[in-house]
């Protein structure tokens, strides 16, 4: 089993980046499927949650209107596209087939 994620990176504020998240070894389309995030000395929190058909889909309060969640169950993958990034969204993000799998982690820096 596998969570691989990707597309982290340097970005100024204001910008976007679009986080994926690819899977193997399980049956993909039959998991919720969420990305949280862990910033420094902070615990780590959920950010979304899309469910295994592709709706619905929830947001922390922090990020609603900012970041979106989508799948693609023919390719075993789920996306998270952020925008109007800040600071504070600086934190390795994960993604897991809830509640059983996790990835490594990709991480993202919001700085000017």
């Amino acid at each position: 089993v596998q969570l691989v994620e990707s597309g982290g990176g340097l970005v100024q504020p204001g910008g976007s980046l679009r986080l994926s998240c690819v899977g193997s070894g399980f049956t993909f389309s039959r998991y919720m499927m969420r990305w949280y995030r862990q910033a420094p000395e902070k615990e780590r929190e959920l950010v979304a949650t899309i469910y295994s058909a592709g709706v619905p889909t929830n947001y922390a309060d922090s990020v609603k209107g900012r970041f979106t969640i989508t799948r693609d169950n023919a390719k075993n993958t789920v996306y998270l596209q952020m925008t109007s990034l800040k600071p504070e969204d600086t934190a390795v993000y994960y993604c897991r087939a809830w509640p059983d799998y996790w990835g490594q982690g990709t991480q993202v820096t919001v700085s000017s």
